[in-house]
Parts: C-alpha cells; structure tokens; sequence
C-alpha cells in the first residue's frame, strides 16, 4: 500500500518535522508500506480551515488506490472531531488506513470498537490539553485587567502606540476624533439632542450611526473605567471626560427610554435543541394544563411545512433513556482496558510536555538574569533608577507570564489520564446521573451526548457524538474482536 507521510508542527518550540519523518520512515519500513508523498507543514490544527491539510484529504480522495496517511502521533493530525468526519468516511469506504507511529494504533475498516475509541478518546484528550494551556491566555488577560491594562482595541477617540516589535506601550487620545467624542458628550448632557438629533449635529464632522453614538454614551472607557467579563475594572489611561459628565448623559438617557420588559423564560429540556427535519426551524415548547409539556415546529416556512405536530415531552425522552440505559452494559473490566491502552500510548505527549516545561525553565532563568544585571548598572550608575524600575516590571511581567505557563502544563498533565477514566465512567452512569439532575443539568447532559437532534414527524432522530458512539459498541465486542463497521 502506497503511504503519505504527514509532518506537523505550529510551534518552533516542538519536535521539528524533521525529526518526526526520520521516525516514522522507519516505522513504515517495518509496516510493509511503500513510501509515496511526504507533507511537511506548519500549521495550527485548532484554527482556521487547515488549507494544507486539506491538499492531503484532496490527495487520497482522488487515489484510485487505498492510501496509507501515517503521522508520528495522533495531535499531529489532529486536536478536535472536526476532521475525524472526514477520515472516518473514508476509513469505512476503504479510501484510507490510518497508521499513528507513537500510539501504536493502525484504524482501517475493519478496525474494532476498542480502537476506534482509542482514536477518539487520544482526539479528545489532545483538545483538552489545548483547552488547558489556553487558560494562560486569560489569565494573563485578567492580569492586564487588574493592573489596568486594556486587553482589546481602544474606543473611538484613543489610539494605540506600539513599538518596533509590535507590543503596544501605550493608549493615547486620537487627536482626530477625540474632540469630537467629547463633544458628543456635553451636546447629550443638555437633553436638547436625542441620539438622531446628534447623528444629524455630528454628520458634517464625523459619521457615526445611532448604535455607535449609544455605544460611545454607555462605554465607561471614557471617564477611567473599562468594563470587562461582566466587572469594571479602573484603568491607567487618561480619561477623556468626567464621572460625572458620564452619570449625567446616563440620567438623560433614562428619560428617553421606557423601563425595558424584563421576563424569566420557562425551562424546557429540549428548549432549542432540536430542530424539524422537514424545515430546519427550532422546535419551540409550551405547556398545557400547567403540567403537560408540548414541543411544536414554529412553522416559520409555512411553505414547507404545512402541518403543526405537537409531540409530548415524555415521548421525546423515551429513546434518550434508551440510550442511556445501553450505558449500564459497560463492563468495568473494559473500561480499565482502554484506559490502559491511553496510557501505553502516551509517549508524544510526554515528549511535548517534557520539553515544553524546559523551555519554559529556561526562559525564566534567563529573565532572572538579566534582572540581576540590570542591578548591577543601577548600582554603579550605569542605569537610572526610572529606567530601571521600567524594565523591571516588564521582565517581572514576563516572570509571571512564564509561571502560569508552567502551571497550566502541569495541570495538563495531571489531567492527561483522567480524562479518559471520567468520561468512560461517566458515561456508565449516565442514566443515573440524569434522572437525578435539574432541567439545565439535563440540558448540559444532552448537549455534550446528542449531535444534530431532529423529529421527522413525532420521531426524534439523533446521533451521539463521539467517542460515546463508539463506546456503545464496546459490550458487544471483546477488545481483540475484528469486526466490519
């Protein structure tokens, strides 16, 4: 079988692709296969449209043959579901035979339920080790926050002043159109102006539409307050008006508006989770007699759908608890199996890890470094003291940057074999977890099992998303069992 090499790295601190081709033309030596096309890409696995990736999938689709695609590791051909659609499609065609170097796991179409769970559970554990090490993005965000650093871009009247490098030192107001602000401010304050008597004052000088003039009106920005994740946070900037300018346009606006209607919506199960089949639009509950629960196509397209189904909620439950109920057969003995294979399978991981931390390390001693040398030019007065206060906070800044990092990848990798013993056991008492859950417990439930819920007629159709497909099929098959997908 003729076999594509595929190479990946999105980061220059990783194993170069170098490296990861050495190691696999061995591997396909020993598997038999012949080599055909090598791809060496950089590219993220978690953003945009893969557009070199997808040269590959365009590759083996149009092969006459069956195609071999080997990768040194699973997270270097993918880190999310998004991309086992495709290859599952044509692994159960006979298109393509997955080989995993490191895993030393081979999928094909004949490949039992036990391996293609240990494809999907190695996906989705390298998704959450990406989701892990994104929280020091935010940490580091709610950082900048609290030392009054604003995270995004700067409103309408301020600008951004960065250096050589990009990084942004400061935010300054935007002579061309800071004046302006301000004065739509004070015009608002007289209550003479409503938001269109502005938009109408303002057009000769600026264009700015009503819903960007009621955005500059409500945004605390201007007067030494950024409103951030649901807080106010003070920030370092100078202001462009007063507090109580700002309070005195909030008043005005209060006397423009009527008290908005504010009203708690009813909670529903399958209140926006299922769609009809025949038209596509949202299937909206109600109740009758104060206990009875309806669920209804809103018959948006009357063109397509010309007749209104009512279907009780209970109906709708009783092949969900099927499902559920399908869990229970879950030997214990097989869940420990799988897990077992995952942590065989782990050296990529470990690898990363391992050198991802030393980097880290290395980064910071070398910052400690240079502080202790920036001391030294104090001390004999190479350095001044405002300069060197300057420096010292950005190195300290970096410091701190660099020690969530660290902590984040060890979480990561304290979670790493967790993940996969969870969502295993989870799933066995599935039914148990959900009978004794409230209704937005049971909807988060159905969320993370139920893909694409739809009624065709009264019928509620589903599939469950992976790898839960995959591990009801585990009961019925023993781990070494081959059997046709």
């Amino acid at each position: 079988m003729k076999a594509i090499i595929l190479a990946r790295v999105s980061d220059p601190k990783q194993d170069s692709n170098q490296a990861q081709v050495d190691r696999v033309t061995d591997y396909i030596a020993r598997k038999g296969l012949t080599p055909w096309k090598t791809y060496e890409i950089e590219e993220s696995s978690t953003r945009g449209d893969r557009e070199k990736f997808q040269l590959i999938i365009k590759e083996i689709k149009g092969s006459k043959e069956p195609i071999a695609l080997v990768v040194d590791t699973v997270d270097r051909l993918q880190r999310g579901f998004k991309e086992s659609v495709q290859l599952d499609e044509m692994r159960k065609l006979g298109k393509v035979e997955l080989y995993f170097y490191r895993e030393n796991l081979v999928i094909h179409k004949d490949s039992n339920s036990a391996d293609l769970i240990r494809w999907d559970m190695a996906v989705m554990i390298a998704r959450a080790y990406v989701l892990q090490l994104s929280d020091n993005v935010k940490r580091k965000q709610e950082q900048m926050r609290r030392n009054g650093e604003l995270t995004g871009k700067p409103p309408i009247g301020y600008k951004s002043i960065y250096d050589s490098e990009g990084k942004r030192l400061d935010i300054v107001f935007d002579l061309a159109t800071s004046g302006l602000i301000k004065e739509i401010f004070v015009m608002y304050a007289t209550g003479n102006y409503s938001i269109l008597g502005i938009k109408k004052k303002m057009a000769k000088k600026i264009f700015l539409n009503p819903s960007m003039i009621h955005n500059i009106l409500t945004n605390t920005f201007y007067y030494g307050e950024m409103f951030s994740k649901g807080k106010l946070y003070p920030h370092k900037y100078q202001p462009l008006i007063t507090r109580n300018l700002f309070l005195k346009c909030r008043q005005v606006k209060k006397s423009w508006s009527r008290k908005p209607f504010q009203s708690a919506a009813k909670p529903y199960i399958f209140r926006g989770l299922i769609r009809c089949a025949k038209c596509g639009c949202v299937l909206s509950p109600e109740t009758a007699h104060d206990k009875y629960i309806y669920y209804s196509c809103t018959n948006a397209r009357k063109a397509i759908c010309n007749k209104r189904f009512y279907i009780p909620e209970k109906d709708l439950l009783k092949p969900i608890y099927e499902v559920l109920e399908k869990f229970k057969t879950i030997p214990q003995t097989k869940i420990d199996e799988i897990v077992t294979g995952l942590k065989e399978s782990s050296a990529s991981k470990v690898l990363y890890h391992t050198t991802a931390i030393k980097e880290l390390q290395r980064s910071y001693n070398d910052t400690q470094i240079k502080i202790d040398r920036m001391m030294d030019l104090l001390i004999d007065g190479s350095l001044s003291k405002d300069d060197y206060e300057r420096k010292l906070k950005e190195m300290k800044s970096k410091q701190y940057d660099i020690n969530i990092q660290i902590e984040d990848h060890t979480r990561a990798d304290e979670n790493y074999y967790l993940t996969a013993n969870i969502v295993l056991n989870l799933a066995k008492d599935a039914i148990k977890l959900f009978e004794s859950s409230e209704i937005p417990e049971k909807r988060a439930i159905l969320n993370y099992l139920l893909q694409n819920p739809t009624t065709n007629g009264k019928k509620l159709d589903f599939t469950l998303r992976s790898p839960y497909n995959e591990i009801l099929n585990v009961p019925s098959q023993p781990l070494g069992h081959r059997a046709a997908n």
